[in-house]
């Protein structure tokens, strides 16, 4: 099911549009659930810069494109729904994104070695 679809069926009002930086500070944007089918398909906006991408103000805009199977509703919001995204810089992959470095690491352990990488999270607070 597309992103709109999923949102319409959990009757969310807002969407938070994340990705996480190269020190693992999540990114996110705030769009309002009828704009779920428009983000889905053109992404949400994001200047590299200022996400800690080794970007200058001259780079092009980073798209956030959701992944609509990370789809999840905030249990303390319930009118809030957070998604994952891939970063892209003009319709390609940014390369030091930690979700694009990581997807092309699982796909190169597949392809080259047949393994499939499998990680557990520890969730620490400091």
């Amino acid at each position: 099911p597309s992103l709109e679809e999923k949102v319409k069926a959990l009757n969310l009002k807002y969407l938070l549009v994340s990705f996480d930086d190269l020190f693992g500070v999540t990114r996110s944007k705030l769009v309002p659930a009828t704009a779920a089918a428009e983000v889905e398909a053109n992404g949400a906006g994001f200047a590299g810069f200022a996400a800690n991408f080794d970007m200058s103000p001259a780079d092009a805009d980073m798209l956030a494109m959701p992944d609509s199977a990370t789809l999840v509703r905030l249990p303390w919001d319930k009118e809030i729904g957070w998604v994952a995204s891939t970063l892209e810089v003009r319709g390609k992959p940014l390369a030091q994104a930690p979700r694009n470095i990581l997807k092309k690491a699982c796909e190169n352990l597949l392809g080259d070695h047949k393994l499939v990488l499998k990680t557990g999270v520890e969730c620490e607070f400091f």
